[in-house]
C-alpha cells in the first residue's frame, strides 16, 4: 500500500481544491465586511454621543465585576473616562496646606517643602500685608539624633511663650481620623529635639498639648492621661484606671462618630487642673467584625457599639490636679448611661468648667458649670424642643468671660444669642430675621461685630455676613457679589484677615488671603488654574439649579446635569443621586470634586443626572423644614423624593419615565433601597452603597435623636427601614458594602440579603474586604468601586436619548 503523500495526482488535486476554497472564502469575507460597514455606519452616526464602556462585554443581570474604560473615544480631551477621574490624577483638585494664624506676628505659619533638605519641611512665616516670606525654622532642625531623615510633620503647635514647638508625626488611624501618633518637642533656644512619652511604643500617644505655661505636655496613652515635665523629664500618670473598658481623655466609638468627641481633656487656663471625659463601656454590647484576609485564620475585631435601645457607656466628667492626686467628679444630674455630655471647656475662671448635657431623647440640652474643687454644678441655660436639640460649637466668650454666644432655634430660625454665664435673664437675640445663621465664625469684640455664614435668598449658596454685637441694625453682606456660590472662611483670631475659599457647582476652589471687612484680596494661595483649563476642554453643560413643587406649598431644591448634546425632543434616562437624611444636603452650589466629575461622565454617556433635597435635610430654611421629619426617617423623605420625581416627569417631557435609576451612600444607600422597594414602578435601577437596611441596627445617638426610642416608636422604625419592603423589589439592584465598616455594619446588608433570598428576589452584590464606611482603603479601591457602579448602571439602565 502506497501512502497518499507519495501519489502525485492526488496531491495536485488536493492543492488545487484548497486554493479554490481559500479564494472563495476571501471574496465572501470582503463582501460581508463591506456590507457590515454600510449597515453600521448610520447607526454609529446616530448614537455616537452615548458610549458604553466599549471594553466591557455583555453581562447578565447578576454580573458585578469592574472593568476599565479604555476606548479611544474616551481619550478625547472633551470626554471623561473613569481613568481620567480616579486613576490618572489629571483632574485632581488642589488645596493649599493648612495654616496657623499668629496675629502677634501679623501673619500666619505654614509648612513648605525644603529647598535644602530632601523630603524635609521648613516652617515659614508670612507677614500681612503684603505677604513677605520668612523661614523661621529650617528642615535641618527636625532630624532626631542619629536619624537619616527629618521628621515628617503632620501638625504642630507653639508653646504660649513661643520658645518650643510641639510636633505631631507618624500618625495612625483610630476609626475616622489619624489621632494616634508620635509627639516631639523642639526647644527653639537650645535646638534640642526630644520625643515625648518615654518608652511608649511608636504611634501610641494621643492629643498632646502644652500647658498654659509651656513647661509641660499632657497626653493620652493607653486610656490614661499623663503629664511630662519638659525641664525635669519627669512623667506623671494622672489617671490610673484606664483599661479596655475604662477610657480617660478620649472617647468611645459612638461619641466619636456622632458627637465628634475625640480629644477628651482640657488644661485649665492657669495650668493647675485638667478636666476630662471618663467612659465606662463595661455594659455596652460588643460588636464583632471579621478580618478574613490578613492572616491564614480569620481575626475577630470587637468594640463597644450601642445599637438603638441598648445600653450606652456611662459617661462622666472629672477634674484632676495637674500635679496628681484624687479626681473630683462633676455632679452632673441623671443616669450617666442615659444622658450625654457632648461638650466641655473651661470658662475664663480657672476653677470652673462649662459643659453641655443632653438627655437620652436629645430633646433637652442643659448648659451647666462645674466647680473644680467640689464638683458642684449649676444650670446656666436650658434648650428644649419637641423633636431634638443640636449641640452648639459656636461658643465665644465676651465681657471678660461674663457672657458667651449661643445658637438656638427658639424663634423658628437658627440664630445667635448672647447668654449670661451666671444664668441671668433670657439670652439676647443678636441676629433677628427670617433666615438661618448657618455657622458663627468669629466675634470681633473690640470693634463690636460678629461674623457668620448665611444665605437668606438662596438655600443652596453660602455667604459671609456680619451683624452688630448689640443686635441693632440689619446684617451686612461681606462676600462680594462676584462670588456667587459657596464661600468658606478661616478667620485670624483678631478678625483682621481670613482665608477665603470660593467654588460653585461647575468651578473648582479658589483660595486666597483677604483683608477684613473690605474683603480685599491680598494674594492667592491656590486657584486650580490647571484644572480649570482642563475642565474648559470638556464637553459639558453648566448645571441647572431648580425648584420642584410637590404640593401644599412645599418647594424642593434640585440640580440637573444634561448630556452635552442634549436634544429636548428626545427622551433620556434619569439617574438620581440621593441622601435625604438630617446629616447632610446634596443640593449645594459648590464644587463636588470626583463625584461631580463622575456625574458629568454619566451625563456625557447620555444620562440626565439629578439630585433633590427633601425636607428633613439640614438646609437653611428654618426649624420647621429641618425638624418635620422627626419620628419618620425614611418615610417622609422617600414620599417627597417620589412626589418630586412624578412632578418632574410631568414638567419635563424629555425624562424617560421608564428609565429611572437612583444611587446613594450610607443614608443615601438606605434612601436608594427605600425608593426602589417602596416605589417599584417609579424607580427601575438602584445602586446602594453601605446602606442602613434596618434602623434598629444603627447606633443610639444618631438614630434615637431623629426617631425617638424604639420602645416608643417601633412602628415607624420598621416602616422607615428598607428591609420591610424588600419583597416588592422589581428592578435591578446592586448592593455594595465593606466588611470592615465599623459605622454601618455589613451585618445590615447581610440581613437584607437574607430577606431578598426569602422572597426569591435576584440582585447583584459587591463586597469590599476590610474596607470601612468610606470604601477607600487599599490600592485601586476607589477606582474599582466606581468602575463597578458604572458598568452596572450602563448594563441595566440603557443610556442615550430616544
Amino acid at each position: 500500500m502506497k501512502s497518499r503523500k507519495n501519489n502525485p495526482s492526488v496531491s495536485s488535486f488536493s492543492r488545487g481544491l484548497l486554493f479554490g476554497l481559500l479564494f472563495n472564502l476571501i471574496i465572501i469575507c470582503l463582501c460581508l465586511t463591506l456590507l457590515a460597514l454600510l449597515v453600521t455606519e448610520p447607526l454609529l452616526a446616530a448614537n455616537g454621543s452615548h458610549h458604553q464602556l466599549s471594553s466591557s462585554p455583555p453581562h447578565d443581570s447578576t454580573s458585578f465585576g469592574a472593568q476599565s474604560d479604555t476606548s479611544s473615544l474616551g481619550q478625547e480631551k472633551g470626554l471623561l473616562t473613569l481613568d481620567r477621574i480616579f486613576a490618572s490624577g489629571e483632574l485632581r483638585t488642589k488645596r493649599p496646606p493648612s495654616l496657623h494664624w499668629v496675629p502677634e506676628l501679623s501673619g500666619y505659619l505654614i509648612l513648605e517643602p525644603s529647598n535644602s533638605v530632601e523630603g524635609g519641611q521648613d516652617l515659614v512665616l508670612y507677614t500681612l500685608p503684603p505677604g513677605k516670606k520668612q523661614v523661621i525654622i529650617e528642615a535641618s532642625s527636625f532630624f532626631p539624633l542619629g536619624a537619616e531623615k527629618p521628621l515628617h510633620i503632620e501638625d504642630f503647635s507653639f508653646s504660649p511663650d513661643r520658645t518650643k514647638l510641639l510636633i505631631y508625626t507618624n500618625s495612625r488611624r483610630v476609626w475616622r481620623r489619624n489621632t494616634r501618633g508620635d509627639y516631639w518637642v523642639l526647644n527653639l533656644k537650645s535646638g534640642l529635639l526630644k520625643k515625648i512619652g518615654g518608652d511608649a511604643r511608636p504611634s501610641s500617644l494621643m492629643f498632646a498639648k502644652f500647658s498654659p505655661q509651656g513647661d509641660r505636655v499632657a497626653y493620652v496613652y493607653q486610656n490614661n492621661i499623663w503629664i511630662e515635665d519638659l525641664t525635669t523629664n519627669q512623667i506623671i500618670q494622672l489617671t490610673k484606671d484606664g483599661s479596655e473598658t475604662i477610657i480617660n481623655g478620649t472617647s468611645d466609638w459612638v461619641y466619636e462618630e456622632e458627637f465628634e468627641v475625640r480629644d477628651g481633656f482640657r488644661w485649665s487656663p492657669d495650668g493647675r487642673f485638667i478636666a476630662f471625659w471618663n467612659f465606662n463601656t463595661k455594659n455596652v454590647p460588643r460588636f464583632t467584625m471579621i478580618n478574613y484576609t490578613d492572616s491564614l485564620y480569620p481575626k475577630l475585631i470587637q468594640f463597644p457599639y450601642p445599637k438603638v435601645g441598648h445600653t450606652n457607656s456611662a459617661c462622666r466628667l472629672g477634674v484632676i490636679s495637674s500635679s496628681g492626686g484624687e479626681t473630683i467628679w462633676i455632679k452632673a444630674p441623671g443616669d450617666p448611661r442615659n444622658n450625654y455630655i457632648a461638650r466641655l471647656e473651661w470658662t475664663k475662671n480657672p476653677t470652673k468648667i462649662i459643659f453641655q448635657q443632653l438627655n437620652r431623647h436629645q430633646n433637652t440640652l442643659r448648659v451647666m458649670t462645674g466647680d473644680a474643687f467640689t464638683g458642684d454644678v449649676q444650670t446656666v441655660l436650658t434648650e428644649r424642643d419637641e423633636t431634638w436639640v443640636d449641640v452648639v460649637d459656636e461658643l465665644f466668650w465676651l465681657n471678660k468671660g461674663e457672657n458667651f454666644t449661643w445658637i438656638s432655634e427658639r424663634d423658628g430660625w437658627r440664630h445667635v444669642y448672647l447668654a449670661s454665664l451666671e444664668g441671668k435673664g433670657e439670652p439676647k437675640l443678636l441676629t433677628p430675621g427670617n433666615y438661618d445663621v448657618i455657622n458663627l465664625l468669629a466675634v470681633d469684640e473690640k470693634r463690636g461685630w460678629l461674623y457668620f455664614i448665611a444665605s437668606p435668598e438662596n438655600a443652596t449658596q453660602r455667604y459671609l455676613y456680619r451683624s452688630r454685637l448689640d443686635g441693632r441694625g440689619r446684617p451686612q453682606k461681606i462676600t462680594p457679589s462676584t462670588f456667587i456660590g459657596t464661600n468658606t472662611y478661616n478667620f485670624s483670631t483678631d478678625c483682621r484677615w481670613a482665608v477665603h475659599t470660593f467654588s460653585d457647582f461647575n468651578t473648582p476652589p479658589l483660595t486666597e488671603i483677604i483683608e477684613l471687612p473690605s474683603h480685599r484680596t491680598l494674594f492667592t494661595l491656590e486657584d486650580n488654574a490647571a484644572l480649570k483649563e482642563r475642565l474648559a476642554q470638556l464637553k459639558r453643560k453648566p448645571a441647572e439649579f431648580f425648584q420642584v413643587n410637590i404640593g401644599e406649598g412645599v418647594l424642593l431644591d434640585g440640580w440637573c446635569l444634561l448630556p452635552p448634546d442634549f436634544d429636548p425632543q428626545l427622551k433620556y434616562p434619569l439617574f438620581i443621586h440621593v441622601y435625604g437624611e438630617p446629616a447632610g444636603v446634596t443640593v449645594v452650589d459648590r464644587w463636588g470634586g470626583n463625584r461631580y466629575l463622575w456625574h458629568l461622565y454619566l451625563a456625557q454617556q447620555g444620562y440626565l443626572v439629578m439630585s433633590i433635597d427633601n425636607r428633613g435635610t439640614p438646609a437653611p430654611k428654618g426649624r420647621e423644614w429641618r425638624k418635620c421629619v422627626y419620628g419618620q426617617i425614611g418615610i417622609l423623605a422617600s414620599q417627597e423624593q417620589a412626589a418630586a420625581l412624578r412632578q418632574l416627569i410631568k414638567e419635563r417631557p424629555y425624562i424617560d419615565g421608564q428609565r429611572v435609576g437612583v444611587w446613594g451612600w450610607s443614608g443615601g444607600g438606605s434612601m436608594t433601597l427605600n425608593l426602589l422597594f417602596r416605589y417599584p414602578d417609579l424607580y427601575h435601577v438602584g445602586l446602594s452603597v453601605a446602606p442602613v437596611c434596618n434602623q434598629l441596627f444603627y447606633d443610639t445617638i444618631y438614630q434615637e435623636r431623629y426617631m425617638g426610642l424604639p420602645d416608643e416608636n417601633r412602628e415607624n422604625f420598621i416602616k422607615g427601614s428598607p428591609i420591610t419592603y424588600a419583597h416588592q423589589l422589581k428592578g435591578d439592584l446592586l448592593l455594595v458594602h465593606g466588611t470592615g465598616d465599623d459605622n454601618v455594619h455589613y451585618q445590615s446588608t447581610e440581613t437584607l440579603i437574607n430577606e431578598l433570598i426569602k422572597h426569591n428576589k435576584l440582585f447583584s452584590l459587591m463586597i469590599y474586604p476590610n474596607r470601612s464606611h468610606g470604601i477607600y482603603e487599599g490600592e485601586n479601591t476607589t477606582y474599582h468601586l466606581y468602575q463597578t457602579l458604572t458598568r452596572f448602571l450602563l448594563n441595566h439602565l440603557p443610556s442615550g436619548g430616544k
